[in-house]
Protein backbone atom coordinates (compact mmCIF):
# COMPACT_ATOMS: atom_id res chain seq x y z
CA UNK A 1 0.00 0.00 0.00
CA UNK A 2 1.29 3.56 -0.92
CA UNK A 3 1.96 6.01 1.67
CA UNK A 4 -0.83 8.70 2.75
CA UNK A 5 0.57 10.17 5.46
CA UNK A 6 0.79 8.35 8.78
CA UNK A 7 -2.68 10.23 10.64
CA UNK A 8 -3.41 8.13 13.59
CA UNK A 9 -7.09 8.57 13.84
CA UNK A 10 -7.83 5.46 16.74
CA UNK A 11 -5.92 5.82 19.66
CA UNK A 12 -8.74 3.51 21.78
CA UNK A 13 -6.21 1.28 22.80
CA UNK A 14 -2.37 2.04 23.17
CA UNK A 15 -0.46 1.13 20.28
CA UNK A 16 2.92 1.67 21.88
CA UNK A 17 4.17 -1.34 23.38
CA UNK A 18 4.22 -2.45 20.01
CA UNK A 19 6.01 0.04 17.98
CA UNK A 20 9.60 -0.40 18.10
CA UNK A 21 9.78 -2.53 21.49
CA UNK A 22 10.39 -5.63 19.97
CA UNK A 23 8.06 -7.22 22.42
CA UNK A 24 5.71 -9.82 22.26
CA UNK A 25 2.12 -8.14 22.36
CA UNK A 26 1.20 -11.62 24.15
CA UNK A 27 3.72 -10.70 27.16
CA UNK A 28 2.11 -7.46 27.57
CA UNK A 29 -1.83 -8.97 27.03
CA UNK A 30 -3.44 -12.18 27.38
CA UNK A 31 -5.51 -11.29 24.24
CA UNK A 32 -3.93 -12.20 20.84
CA UNK A 33 -2.96 -9.36 19.14
CA UNK A 34 -4.02 -9.31 15.67
CA UNK A 35 -3.33 -6.78 12.86
CA UNK A 36 -5.68 -6.27 9.98
CA UNK A 37 -4.01 -4.13 6.89
CA UNK A 38 -7.00 -2.79 4.25
CA UNK A 39 -9.98 -1.41 5.86
CA UNK A 40 -12.48 -2.43 2.77
CA UNK A 41 -15.51 -4.37 2.72
CA UNK A 42 -13.18 -7.34 3.68
CA UNK A 43 -10.84 -6.11 6.67
CA UNK A 44 -13.04 -4.19 8.04
CA UNK A 45 -15.44 -6.61 8.75
CA UNK A 46 -12.88 -8.99 9.40
CA UNK A 47 -11.17 -6.98 11.87
CA UNK A 48 -15.02 -6.65 13.66
CA UNK A 49 -15.67 -9.99 14.14
CA UNK A 50 -11.82 -10.63 15.88
CA UNK A 51 -12.44 -7.77 18.20
CA UNK A 52 -15.81 -9.19 18.84
CA UNK A 53 -13.98 -12.65 19.54
CA UNK A 54 -12.17 -11.13 22.04
CA UNK A 55 -8.67 -10.37 20.15
CA UNK A 56 -6.98 -6.89 20.03
CA UNK A 57 -7.22 -5.47 16.89
CA UNK A 58 -4.84 -3.10 14.97
CA UNK A 59 -7.08 -1.85 11.80
CA UNK A 60 -5.00 -0.12 9.05
CA UNK A 61 -5.23 1.85 5.76
CA UNK A 62 -3.10 3.91 3.65
CA UNK A 63 -6.02 6.85 2.60
CA UNK A 64 -9.32 5.30 5.13
CA UNK A 65 -12.35 3.40 4.53
CA UNK A 66 -14.62 3.87 1.32
CA UNK A 67 -11.79 6.07 -0.15
CA UNK A 68 -11.54 6.92 -3.84
CA UNK A 69 -8.83 4.55 -5.04
CA UNK A 70 -10.21 1.27 -2.50
CA UNK A 71 -12.58 -1.02 -4.38
CA UNK A 72 -15.13 -0.30 -1.51
CA UNK A 73 -15.63 3.17 -1.98
CA UNK A 74 -17.93 4.61 -4.51
CA UNK A 75 -21.81 5.15 -3.55
CA UNK A 76 -23.46 2.01 -4.17
CA UNK A 77 -22.75 -1.98 -4.69
CA UNK A 78 -25.38 -4.31 -5.79
CA UNK A 79 -26.81 -7.33 -2.97
CA UNK A 80 -27.78 -10.55 -4.88
CA UNK A 81 -28.20 -14.23 -4.62
CA UNK A 82 -28.32 -15.47 -7.95
CA UNK A 83 -24.20 -16.58 -9.20
CA UNK A 84 -24.77 -19.39 -11.57
CA UNK A 85 -24.54 -22.84 -11.07
CA UNK A 86 -22.44 -24.92 -8.05
CA UNK A 87 -20.77 -22.00 -6.67
CA UNK A 88 -20.74 -21.02 -2.24
CA UNK A 89 -21.39 -17.31 -3.52
CA UNK A 90 -25.30 -17.82 -3.05
CA UNK A 91 -24.97 -19.10 0.17
CA UNK A 92 -22.78 -16.78 1.52
CA UNK A 93 -25.19 -13.97 0.30
CA UNK A 94 -27.66 -14.85 1.91
CA UNK A 95 -26.24 -14.88 5.11
CA UNK A 96 -24.91 -11.90 4.47
CA UNK A 97 -27.96 -10.69 4.15
CA UNK A 98 -29.21 -11.62 7.36
CA UNK A 99 -25.70 -9.56 8.64
CA UNK A 100 -26.42 -7.06 7.02
CA UNK A 101 -29.92 -6.64 8.82
CA UNK A 102 -28.79 -7.81 11.92
CA UNK A 103 -26.20 -4.49 12.36
CA UNK A 104 -28.61 -1.85 10.62
CA UNK A 105 -30.84 -2.85 13.39
CA UNK A 106 -27.77 -2.74 16.42
CA UNK A 107 -26.69 0.55 14.59
CA UNK A 108 -30.11 2.40 13.94
CA UNK A 109 -28.58 3.36 10.35
CA UNK A 110 -29.61 1.62 6.87
CA UNK A 111 -27.73 0.64 4.26
CA UNK A 112 -29.22 -2.03 2.69
CA UNK A 113 -32.07 -1.31 0.40
CA UNK A 114 -34.12 -4.48 -0.36
CA UNK A 115 -35.93 -2.80 -3.60
CA UNK A 116 -35.25 -6.47 -5.52
CA UNK A 117 -33.39 -7.69 -8.40
CA UNK A 118 -34.33 -8.29 -11.61
CA UNK A 119 -32.33 -10.35 -13.80
CA UNK A 120 -33.19 -10.38 -18.22
CA UNK A 121 -31.99 -13.84 -19.65
CA UNK A 122 -32.47 -13.19 -23.43
CA UNK A 123 -31.88 -17.27 -24.21
CA UNK A 124 -31.81 -20.28 -22.22
CA UNK A 125 -29.11 -18.55 -19.42
CA UNK A 126 -27.13 -21.58 -18.43
CA UNK A 127 -25.95 -18.54 -15.58
CA UNK A 128 -29.83 -17.84 -14.99
CA UNK A 129 -30.89 -21.91 -14.99
CA UNK A 130 -28.18 -23.02 -12.82
CA UNK A 131 -28.80 -20.56 -10.39
CA UNK A 132 -32.73 -21.52 -9.52
CA UNK A 133 -31.56 -24.11 -7.55
CA UNK A 134 -28.70 -22.72 -5.75
CA UNK A 135 -31.32 -19.99 -4.24
CA UNK A 136 -33.83 -22.52 -3.41
CA UNK A 137 -30.97 -24.07 -1.59
CA UNK A 138 -30.02 -20.81 0.19
CA UNK A 139 -33.94 -19.92 1.36
CA UNK A 140 -33.63 -16.80 -1.15
CA UNK A 141 -37.18 -16.08 -2.49
CA UNK A 142 -37.48 -15.49 -6.19
CA UNK A 143 -40.00 -15.59 -8.91
CA UNK A 144 -39.06 -17.22 -12.23
CA UNK A 145 -40.82 -14.69 -14.32
CA UNK A 146 -42.08 -15.34 -18.66
CA UNK A 147 -41.22 -12.13 -20.98
CA UNK A 148 -44.96 -11.08 -20.92
CA UNK A 149 -45.36 -10.78 -17.10
CA UNK A 150 -41.92 -8.72 -16.87
CA UNK A 151 -43.75 -6.47 -19.73
CA UNK A 152 -46.18 -6.13 -17.06
CA UNK A 153 -44.70 -5.55 -14.00
CA UNK A 154 -41.91 -2.86 -15.47
CA UNK A 155 -43.47 -1.04 -18.94
CA UNK A 156 -40.77 1.58 -18.41
CA UNK A 157 -38.24 -1.61 -19.84
CA UNK A 158 -38.09 -2.40 -23.49
CA UNK A 159 -38.30 -6.18 -22.87
CA UNK A 160 -36.93 -6.74 -26.63
CA UNK A 161 -35.13 -10.52 -26.93
CA UNK A 162 -35.68 -11.44 -23.57
CA UNK A 163 -37.36 -14.54 -22.65
CA UNK A 164 -37.52 -14.67 -19.24
CA UNK A 165 -36.01 -13.46 -15.76
CA UNK A 166 -35.41 -13.86 -12.22
CA UNK A 167 -37.24 -11.80 -9.76
CA UNK A 168 -35.49 -11.65 -6.24
CA UNK A 169 -38.03 -9.18 -4.51
CA UNK A 170 -35.63 -9.46 -0.99
CA UNK A 171 -32.54 -8.46 -2.76
CA UNK A 172 -31.49 -4.68 -3.40
CA UNK A 173 -28.45 -2.40 -3.42
CA UNK A 174 -25.93 -1.21 -0.42
CA UNK A 175 -24.79 2.19 -0.27
CA UNK A 176 -21.07 1.20 -0.23
CA UNK A 177 -18.68 4.40 1.08
CA UNK A 178 -20.89 4.94 3.56
CA UNK A 179 -21.61 1.81 5.16
CA UNK A 180 -17.65 0.78 4.89
CA UNK A 181 -16.62 3.86 6.93
CA UNK A 182 -19.60 3.15 9.68
CA UNK A 183 -17.91 -0.63 10.22
CA UNK A 184 -14.99 0.92 11.02
CA UNK A 185 -16.57 3.85 13.23
CA UNK A 186 -18.35 1.15 15.16
CA UNK A 187 -14.98 -0.91 15.41
CA UNK A 188 -13.49 1.95 16.94
CA UNK A 189 -16.64 2.59 19.08
CA UNK A 190 -16.17 -0.65 20.34
CA UNK A 191 -12.82 -0.05 21.60
CA UNK A 192 -10.55 -1.40 18.66
CA UNK A 193 -7.46 0.52 17.13
CA UNK A 194 -7.55 2.17 13.78
CA UNK A 195 -4.19 3.97 12.13
CA UNK A 196 -4.30 6.02 9.01
CA UNK A 197 -0.88 4.72 7.52
CA UNK A 198 0.71 3.25 4.80
CA UNK A 199 2.23 -0.26 5.19
CA UNK A 200 6.20 -0.43 4.21
CA UNK A 201 6.56 -4.20 3.84
CA UNK A 202 9.37 -5.16 1.47
CA UNK A 203 9.93 -8.77 1.80
CA UNK A 204 6.78 -9.79 2.99
CA UNK A 205 7.16 -13.24 1.07
CA UNK A 206 10.29 -14.07 3.11
CA UNK A 207 9.50 -16.08 5.89
CA UNK A 208 11.95 -14.41 8.19
CA UNK A 209 10.60 -10.92 9.10
CA UNK A 210 9.23 -9.45 12.09
CA UNK A 211 6.83 -6.63 12.10
CA UNK A 212 5.63 -4.33 9.67
CA UNK A 213 7.13 -0.60 9.44
CA UNK A 214 4.65 1.68 8.64
CA UNK A 215 4.35 5.06 6.92
CA UNK A 216 4.76 7.15 10.18
CA UNK A 217 8.19 5.68 10.98
CA UNK A 218 6.79 3.08 13.81
CA UNK A 219 7.01 -0.53 13.63
CA UNK A 220 3.72 -2.45 14.04
CA UNK A 221 4.27 -6.08 15.43
CA UNK A 222 1.16 -8.60 16.33
CA UNK A 223 0.73 -12.20 16.91
CA UNK A 224 -0.89 -12.21 13.48
CA UNK A 225 -1.68 -10.65 10.04
CA UNK A 226 -4.62 -10.24 7.79
CA UNK A 227 -3.64 -8.64 4.51
CA UNK A 228 -6.98 -7.73 3.18
CA UNK A 229 -5.44 -4.91 0.63
CA UNK A 230 -7.78 -5.40 -2.21
CA UNK A 231 -6.20 -4.44 -5.53
CA UNK A 232 -2.87 -4.29 -3.82
CA UNK A 233 -2.37 -7.56 -2.59
CA UNK A 234 -1.06 -8.74 -5.43
CA UNK A 235 2.19 -5.93 -5.09
CA UNK A 236 2.56 -6.74 -1.27
CA UNK A 237 3.08 -10.73 -2.55
CA UNK A 238 3.99 -10.61 -6.24
CA UNK A 239 4.99 -14.23 -5.82
CA UNK A 240 2.52 -15.63 -4.08
CA UNK A 241 -0.62 -13.27 -5.31
CA UNK A 242 0.84 -11.58 -8.42
CA UNK A 243 0.65 -14.36 -11.38
CA UNK A 244 -3.16 -14.92 -10.24
CA UNK A 245 -3.93 -11.42 -9.69
CA UNK A 246 -5.04 -8.38 -12.23
CA UNK A 247 -6.78 -5.28 -10.97
CA UNK A 248 -8.91 -3.99 -14.04
CA UNK A 249 -10.35 -0.09 -14.80
CA UNK A 250 -14.09 -0.45 -14.59
CA UNK A 251 -15.75 3.07 -15.42
CA UNK A 252 -19.13 3.76 -13.83
CA UNK A 253 -21.93 6.30 -15.53
CA UNK A 254 -24.89 8.41 -13.35
CA UNK A 255 -27.36 9.36 -15.38
CA UNK A 256 -29.98 12.30 -14.96
CA UNK A 257 -33.71 10.42 -14.96
CA UNK A 258 -36.85 12.73 -15.61
CA UNK A 259 -37.95 15.37 -13.42
CA UNK A 260 -41.08 14.38 -11.42
CA UNK A 261 -40.64 11.42 -12.97
CA UNK A 262 -40.69 8.18 -10.33
CA UNK A 263 -40.64 6.13 -13.38
CA UNK A 264 -36.70 5.02 -13.15
CA UNK A 265 -36.33 5.67 -9.37
CA UNK A 266 -35.86 3.32 -6.37
CA UNK A 267 -39.61 1.96 -5.41
CA UNK A 268 -40.65 1.75 -8.89
CA UNK A 269 -38.00 -0.01 -10.45
CA UNK A 270 -35.68 -2.73 -9.33
CA UNK A 271 -31.96 -3.15 -9.21
CA UNK A 272 -31.12 -4.75 -12.89
CA UNK A 273 -28.60 -7.10 -14.53
CA UNK A 274 -28.92 -7.98 -18.16
CA UNK A 275 -26.87 -11.19 -20.00
CA UNK A 276 -27.07 -9.72 -23.32
CA UNK A 277 -23.92 -9.22 -25.65
CA UNK A 278 -22.25 -7.60 -22.26
CA UNK A 279 -23.21 -8.33 -19.20
CA UNK A 280 -24.56 -4.78 -18.16
CA UNK A 281 -26.19 -3.95 -14.44
CA UNK A 282 -27.45 -0.79 -12.89
CA UNK A 283 -29.20 0.47 -9.80
CA UNK A 284 -31.78 2.98 -10.43
CA UNK A 285 -32.10 6.29 -9.46
CA UNK A 286 -31.02 6.84 -5.20
CA UNK A 287 -29.82 9.01 -3.04
CA UNK A 288 -30.43 11.75 -5.43
CA UNK A 289 -27.49 10.51 -7.28
CA UNK A 290 -28.73 9.24 -10.80
CA UNK A 291 -29.54 6.38 -12.35
CA UNK A 292 -26.24 3.96 -12.36
CA UNK A 293 -25.19 1.78 -15.62
CA UNK A 294 -22.11 -0.13 -15.63
CA UNK A 295 -20.93 -2.76 -18.00
CA UNK A 296 -19.48 -6.22 -15.55
CA UNK A 297 -16.69 -6.96 -18.72
CA UNK A 298 -13.51 -6.76 -17.40
CA UNK A 299 -11.77 -3.49 -18.77
CA UNK A 300 -8.19 -3.02 -18.88
CA UNK A 301 -5.38 -2.88 -16.59
CA UNK A 302 -4.98 -0.54 -13.81
CA UNK A 303 -3.16 1.14 -11.31
CA UNK A 304 -5.13 1.45 -8.02
CA UNK A 305 -2.24 3.68 -6.63
CA UNK A 306 -1.23 6.12 -9.85
CA UNK A 307 -4.09 5.61 -12.21
CA UNK A 308 -5.83 8.45 -13.87
CA UNK A 309 -9.71 8.20 -13.01
CA UNK A 310 -10.98 9.52 -16.29
CA UNK A 311 -13.72 7.46 -18.21
CA UNK A 312 -13.35 6.07 -21.25
CA UNK A 313 -15.30 7.77 -24.24
CA UNK A 314 -16.14 4.47 -25.94
CA UNK A 315 -17.60 3.02 -23.01
CA UNK A 316 -19.59 6.35 -22.13
CA UNK A 317 -21.03 5.88 -25.97
CA UNK A 318 -21.34 2.10 -25.13
CA UNK A 319 -23.48 2.72 -21.95
CA UNK A 320 -25.61 5.32 -23.54
CA UNK A 321 -26.54 2.97 -26.81
CA UNK A 322 -27.63 0.65 -24.25
CA UNK A 323 -29.64 3.17 -22.05
CA UNK A 324 -31.40 4.09 -25.20
CA UNK A 325 -32.51 0.64 -25.92
CA UNK A 326 -33.30 -1.02 -22.85
CA UNK A 327 -34.70 2.10 -21.47
CA UNK A 328 -36.51 4.25 -23.92
CA UNK A 329 -37.51 7.23 -21.37
CA UNK A 330 -33.95 7.86 -20.78
CA UNK A 331 -32.99 8.45 -24.10
CA UNK A 332 -30.38 11.25 -24.11
CA UNK A 333 -30.74 11.13 -20.25
CA UNK A 334 -27.55 14.03 -19.26
CA UNK A 335 -24.84 12.48 -17.67
CA UNK A 336 -24.36 13.54 -14.08
CA UNK A 337 -21.10 11.67 -13.02
CA UNK A 338 -18.69 9.21 -13.62
CA UNK A 339 -16.66 6.83 -11.11
CA UNK A 340 -13.56 5.05 -12.35
CA UNK A 341 -12.84 1.97 -10.19
CA UNK A 342 -11.34 -1.22 -9.97
CA UNK A 343 -11.96 -4.87 -9.87
CA UNK A 344 -9.04 -6.80 -8.31
CA UNK A 345 -10.06 -10.23 -10.20
CA UNK A 346 -8.42 -13.77 -9.38
CA UNK A 347 -7.65 -15.72 -12.33
CA UNK A 348 -10.82 -17.87 -11.21
CA UNK A 349 -13.15 -15.03 -10.11
CA UNK A 350 -12.95 -16.83 -6.44
CA UNK A 351 -11.78 -14.78 -3.27
CA UNK A 352 -8.71 -15.56 -1.71
CA UNK A 353 -8.64 -16.83 2.29
CA UNK A 354 -5.11 -18.42 3.31
CA UNK A 355 -2.38 -18.56 5.18
CA UNK A 356 0.99 -17.59 3.62
CA UNK A 357 3.09 -20.98 3.15
CA UNK A 358 6.25 -19.37 4.15
CA UNK A 359 4.67 -17.18 7.37
CA UNK A 360 2.24 -18.95 8.89
CA UNK A 361 0.58 -16.39 11.07
CA UNK A 362 -0.18 -13.94 8.05
CA UNK A 363 -3.46 -14.33 6.00
CA UNK A 364 -4.42 -13.13 2.55
CA UNK A 365 -7.83 -12.40 2.14
CA UNK A 366 -9.08 -10.59 -1.00
CA UNK A 367 -9.87 -11.21 -4.72
CA UNK A 368 -13.25 -9.52 -4.93
CA UNK A 369 -13.69 -9.81 -8.79
CA UNK A 370 -16.02 -7.27 -8.79
CA UNK A 371 -18.39 -9.16 -6.31
CA UNK A 372 -16.68 -9.21 -2.81
CA UNK A 373 -18.30 -6.58 -1.00
CA UNK A 374 -21.86 -7.43 -0.63
CA UNK A 375 -20.52 -10.54 1.20
CA UNK A 376 -17.97 -8.53 3.84
CA UNK A 377 -20.22 -9.27 7.07
CA UNK A 378 -20.61 -13.34 6.21
CA UNK A 379 -17.00 -13.21 4.87
CA UNK A 380 -15.51 -11.08 8.06
CA UNK A 381 -17.17 -13.51 10.46
CA UNK A 382 -15.71 -16.65 8.57
CA UNK A 383 -12.23 -15.14 8.27
CA UNK A 384 -12.63 -13.99 12.08
CA UNK A 385 -13.24 -17.78 12.78
CA UNK A 386 -10.17 -19.45 10.76
CA UNK A 387 -7.47 -17.06 12.19
CA UNK A 388 -8.69 -17.19 15.85
CA UNK A 389 -9.32 -20.99 16.10
CA UNK A 390 -6.43 -21.46 13.46
CA UNK A 391 -8.45 -23.52 10.84
CA UNK A 392 -7.80 -23.88 7.66
CA UNK A 393 -9.84 -22.56 4.40
CA UNK A 394 -11.94 -24.48 2.31
CA UNK A 395 -10.06 -25.47 -0.86
CA UNK A 396 -11.96 -22.93 -3.39
CA UNK A 397 -10.45 -20.54 -1.72
CA UNK A 398 -6.88 -21.54 -1.07
CA UNK A 399 -3.79 -20.74 -2.48
CA UNK A 400 -3.22 -24.14 -4.43
CA UNK A 401 -5.54 -23.81 -6.35
CA UNK A 402 -3.86 -21.81 -8.38
CA UNK A 403 -0.98 -24.83 -9.02
CA UNK A 404 -3.64 -27.32 -9.61
CA UNK A 405 -5.01 -24.98 -12.58
CA UNK A 406 -1.85 -24.97 -14.36
CA UNK A 407 -1.32 -28.64 -14.38
CA UNK A 408 -5.37 -29.71 -14.65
Amino acid sequence: MTAAGGKHLGGLTSPGADQGTGKSSKSMSTKPHIAVIGAGAFGGWTARYLLRGGARVTLVDGWGPGNSRASSGGETRVMRGAYGPNQPYTKMAARAMELWKDHEAQWKQNFFHPIGVLWMVESDGEFERGSLPMLRDAGIFFEQLPASELSRRWKQINFEKVEWGIWEPHSGYLLARASTQAVVEHFMAEGGEYRQAAVFAPGLEDGNWKGLTLSDGSKLMADRYVFACGPWLGKLFPKTVGPHFVSTKQDVFFFGTPAGDPLYEEGTLPVWADHSDHFMYGIPGNQNRGFKVADDTRGPQFDPTSGERLIDKDRLAEARKYLAYRFPGMKDAPLLETRVCQYENTSDHNFIVDRHAANTNVWIVGGGSGHGFKHGPALGEMVSRLVSKDETAEPLYRLERFSSQKTG
